[in-house]
């Protein structure tokens, strides 16, 4: 599976769980650890752990197991790690917080481009 479709896969589960303001940010380029981040909201803690676990799930499913899974105990921020995508989870307060979109300061183009192409698939 490219890495792209990937991506869609997780937006995808993302959309089906209802969790919202989801956000990719392509960082090919700016780190050697991941292509993309996605990052989402969820409303609760049990709304952000269902989340993340059903991304987690998807991706075992398309042959994509997951490297790492962490924070679905606490439900406040859950991160799933797919090697050339990293998934982000969490309630909006935290995202509020730490505010990763400024973090990685992608070029608000460049994340246009991504929604475009997706939009073309």
């Amino acid at each position: 599976m490219q890495v792209e479709e990937l991506r869609d896969l997780v937006i995808k589960t993302l959309e089906d769980m209802k969790a919202f303001d989801i956000e990719t940010l392509d960082v090919r380029g700016k780190t050697s650890i991941t292509d993309f981040f996605v990052i989402a909201s969820g409303s609760s803690d049990r709304h952000v752990k269902s989340s993340a676990e059903s991304v987690a799930f998807q991706a075992k499913q398309a042959g994509q197991a997951p490297i790492g899974v962490e924070g679905l105990q606490e439900g406040e921020w859950a991160l799933i790690d797919l090697n050339g995508v990293v998934v982000h989870v969490m309630q909006p307060r935290v995202r509020d917080f730490y505010q990763l979109e400024r973090l990685w300061n992608v070029d608000p183009a460049a994340a246009e481009k991504v929604s475009r192409e997706r939009g073309s698939n």
